[in-house]
């Protein structure tokens, strides 16, 4: 059996959530723990922590997110559950040439 399980409904697990880019630089450091049973919940949470750091939580609203190294895509957030030791990728948009 592997590391991760798929928590019961709607039960709250442990995992981490990793900024990169702007977001890393907005956020002020690489990753933080969450503890939340969706991905809408860790993301609340984290505007949370960062409520002084308004174009932080401005960002979130823009970018992509991978959940245990799959993309999330159109899916409404609330619907997205985490697993015990999960990862929550946070991928702003990239500007390029």
């Amino acid at each position: 059996m592997g590391a991760t399980t798929e928590p019961a409904s709607g039960a709250r697990v442990r995992g981490t959530i990793r900024y990169w880019a702007a977001a890393k630089s907005e956020a002020g450091l690489a990753e933080e723990p969450y503890e939340a049973a969706t991905l809408a919940e860790a993301l609340a949470a984290a505007k949370e922590r960062h409520a002084d750091r308004p174009k932080f939580v401005q960002l979130l609203g823009h970018c992509s997110y991978l959940v245990d190294g799959v993309q999330v895509g159109g899916r409404e957030h609330g619907t997205v559950a985490l697993t015990e030791g999960g990862t929550v990728e946070v991928l702003p948009p990239f500007a390029g040439g």
